[in-house]
């Protein structure tokens, strides 16, 4: 029996715009316009614009004049089969192959579009159907239904509010790698202080869950690694 949701595939090209509406939609909270799927693609707006109009006729997204782009339900169905399909890879070369969490993304990629439901099955069962990734991305069930995530970004928090980090953006493996060599962990505490001024880095405390050990009293995180940390719903530092 497929496991995808949508009960059918797509060429390579359509999931991975499928897939790429899913996850600007989902870091966004709203519609996707055609220049930021064009950018994430690394395509040119009237290419993107090109496969907007097929994936409208085919019945996959919604694409109103001036508005922006949505998924129908046939082709969320669709996109969160890709999504699980690469999570649950990038899952299985962390913890079976022991791949490094920013080694993996690219492989996923290329490996989403060529397993097999029953291999997807296969693995699933042998990871014991985990909920998410190794980057903390809710990995879609079967049934297309997803996990809840109950986080925000870190630039999202007052000061003076913390809790466990649950979830890093893996797009930009230089941001895993700095994260590893600062010894920074999913399920460490950020306790969010303050921010330097005129839009300056935010100073950040870091603590590993379960020992009380800062691993530096205070750190200084830029934007662009901020607003790829998710903090897990926490209290006041």
């Amino acid at each position: 029996m497929s496991t995808d949701p949508a009960g059918e595939r797509h060429s390579e090209s359509v999931e991975n715009y499928l897939k790429t509406i899913f996850l600007l939609a989902e870091r966004w909270e709203g519609a996707v316009g055609v220049s930021a799927l064009a950018e994430r693609l690394k395509v040119s707006s009237p290419s993107a614009s090109g496969m907007v109009r097929k994936l409208v006729d085919a019945g996959l997204v919604d694409h109103a004049r001036y508005a922006g782009i949505t998924l129908t339900a046939e082709g969320r169905a669709s996109a969160l089969a890709v999504v699980r399909r690469h999570r649950l890879l990038e899952m299985f070369l962390v913890t079976e192959l022991d791949l490094a969490w920013d080694e993996v993304h690219e492989e996923a990629e290329e490996l989403e579009h060529a397993v097999s439901d029953r291999l997807l099955d296969r693995i699933d069962d042998r990871l014991g159907h985990p909920d998410f990734d190794p980057h903390g991305d809710p990995i879609p069930r079967r049934d297309g239904s997803l996990p809840v995530v109950r986080a925000r970004r870190l630039p999202e928090l007052r000061y003076g509010e913390g809790g466990a980090l649950v979830r890093v953006d893996d797009t930009d493996p230089a941001i895993l790698r700095y994260l590893d060599e600062h010894d920074v962990r999913l399920g460490d505490r950020v306790d969010l202080l303050e921010r330097r001024p005129f839009e300056g880095p935010y100073v950040v405390r870091v603590r590993r869950q379960g020992t009380g050990r800062t691993s530096r009293p205070e750190q200084e995180w830029g934007p662009t690694l901020a607003e790829a940390l998710w903090v897990g719903a926490g209290d006041e530092a």
